[in-house]
């Protein structure tokens, strides 16, 4: 039995662990790396066609955007998870092949204009329609045996409608051993859906730690927090934009602003228009509502019960065109709109940063984690303009985090996670940037004495020893060009790693000292900048 971990280590997403036990060969997860790099990543040790089956966690692409590359290159094994995730992923997996298309082909009309080569596309809606024919649906807790010596079972783990970890049970040549993933771990109190459930024991654990070093600073009621922001910006006669994850959190502040609505908490402004400007937002709604029975909590419950749909409301307009997408453009109401992605990185949230980020009226309030080197996270840390569509867009707008409304789990969530679990011989930690992960490892370690251990990509380990095999080294990507003839350039790249040292041994330094750090970094690019 040998474990291998390839994705989300050291860094929050791209998730991806390959196990060899009883014969088979099999992912847990396989997601898309989001944001920019911060290391290199071990290749999967056989092809596509060598692995037998896909376990998965649930349905964000950080954990299953790679299915359809893995079908392309071959992959015809059955790929396991809870109904709720494999719905979703009928639309997400779908949605994500057409974004590739679609950025595809505008890149290449670019290139064709440089006299450069096509673009090829990641995958294709048909690879995509293709992995998701290969899904099979499990229920919450009931164990499942898929391979000889190899049972699983899923368990609620509250981060997503669908979203579980994953206790695998492996017995090979007489020895068993059982091992769980925690998947992403949700925050407590949630809208909609269930706190996260606990595991009782396991002989190891496989942890996130996307909050590993963070407490989350909730605020007393979301709703009223969400309506302070509402009744600011509406009252300056500005728009509320939300850059929104499509499945979980559009459907989370969908119920906040029933709510409001509701409570008439937002004063003057009582039928204020919400558009949800994404057509896999609304799809994604329509399978919150179809597995309500399975995954909704008690409160969320109970409004269905008495004939009321949790999260719609009067003036909910679901844009689905283009054309209707525009229109909102033509709305001089104060307004929400919500849209995706939630990092900004793609979808038609871009266009109306683009249309609404200069305007001071405004607000622009993100409700969930930022990756590094992402538009949102270079919002959110105070940058003066973006570049949207090869346009520079100043940051007017005042821009907003509301605390607290996380789907992960913080520290205290996490260790109480942890320590649910009994009789767990070794902890390995991922799905955190670098210093969250070693941070949360330490804290295991030092305060209560775990085997906690946060792996690089590329280490493996044995299952029935208990003994790492092989421990990978970080490998950071540093991305500039290659040296060339002109001793000048050089000397620039030269002063570009330096810089990048400098950045890379900041973290500990004061805030104020980084921010104007990054204040005169961003004045030097901006008048270089082409």
């Amino acid at each position: 039995m040998k474990m291998t971990f390839i994705g989300a280590a050291h860094e929050v997403t791209g998730s991806c662990t390959y196990i060899e036990a009883c014969g088979k060969k099999f992912l847990v997860d396989f997601g898309m790396e989001q944001g920019e790099d911060a290391f290199e990543n071990a290749k999967i040790p056989v092809p596509p066609n060598d692995i037998d089956f896909v376990l998965l966690t649930h349905a964000h692409i950080d954990h299953s955007g790679m299915l359809p590359l893995l079908y392309a290159g071959g992959f015809t094994g059955e790929i396991h998870a809870t109904k709720a995730t494999s719905n979703l992923c009928s639309v997400m997996l779908l949605d994500s092949a057409h974004i590739q298309e679609f950025e595809a082909e505008w890149r290449s009309r670019k290139a064709k204009r440089r006299g450069e080569d096509d673009y090829e596309p990641l995958y294709t809606m048909e690879d995509a329609i293709g992995a998701v024919s290969l899904f099979v649906p499990h229920e919450y807790e009931k164990e499942c045996e898929i391979s000889e010596g190899i049972k699983i079972f899923f368990r609620d783990a509250g981060h997503l409608l669908g979203s579980s970890s994953i206790v695998i049970t492996m017995t090979e040549n007489g020895e068993t051993r059982k091992i769980v993933f925690s998947g992403d771990i949700g925050n407590t109190n949630q809208p909609l859906i269930r706190d996260p459930q606990y595991i009782e024991s396991a002989d190891y654990a496989v942890v996130e730690s996307t909050y590993g070093n963070r407490i989350h600073n909730r605020p007393t009621d979301y709703v009223i927090a969400l309506a302070d922001v509402l009744q600011t910006t509406f009252d300056r006669g500005g728009s509320v934009i939300i850059p929104s994850f499509a499945v979980g959190r559009t459907q989370e502040m969908l119920y906040f602003i029933r709510k409001i609505k509701e409570q008439n908490l937002v004063k003057g402004h009582a039928d204020f228009p919400v558009y949800v400007d994404s057509p896999l937002a609304i799809e994604a709604t329509d399978i919150f509502m179809n597995n309500r029975e399975s995954c909704y909590d008690e409160e969320a419950l109970s409004y269905v019960r008495q004939g009321i749909n949790p999260i719609s409301f009067p003036n909910l307009i679901r844009t689905v065109s283009s054309d209707e997408s525009r229109a909102i453009n033509n709305d001089t109401r104060p307004k929400v709109i919500i849209s995706a992605s939630g990092m900004c990185e793609a979808g038609r949230i871009k266009h109306h940063l683009k249309h609404n980020l200069w305007i001071p009226q405004n607000t622009i309030l993100f409700v969930g984690y930022q990756a590094v080197n992402t538009i949102g996270r270079s919002i959110v840390e105070g940058a003066e303009k973006v570049k949207l569509f090869g346009e520079t867009v100043y940051v007017a707008a005042e821009i907003k985090v509301l605390p607290g409304v996380s789907g992960h789990a913080d520290m205290n969530g996490l260790v109480k996670w942890a320590q649910s679990v009994k009789g767990v011989r070794k902890y390995f930690i991922n799905h955190g940037e670098a210093s969250s992960a070693d941070s949360f490892a330490e804290k295991l370690r030092n305060e209560f004495g775990f085997d906690a251990y946060a792996p690089y990509s590329g280490t493996e380990f044995d299952l029935i020893s208990g003994e790492i095999t092989y421990e990978a080294k970080p490998v950071p990507i540093i991305k500039h060009k290659a040296a060339s003839n002109n001793p000048t350039y050089d000397q620039l790249l030269s002063a570009s790693e330096r810089l990048y040292k400098l950045i890379k041994a900041s973290s500990g330094r004061a805030n104020a000292d980084m921010r104007r750090m990054a204040e005169k970094i961003n004045k030097l690019c901006d008048k270089w900048e082409i």
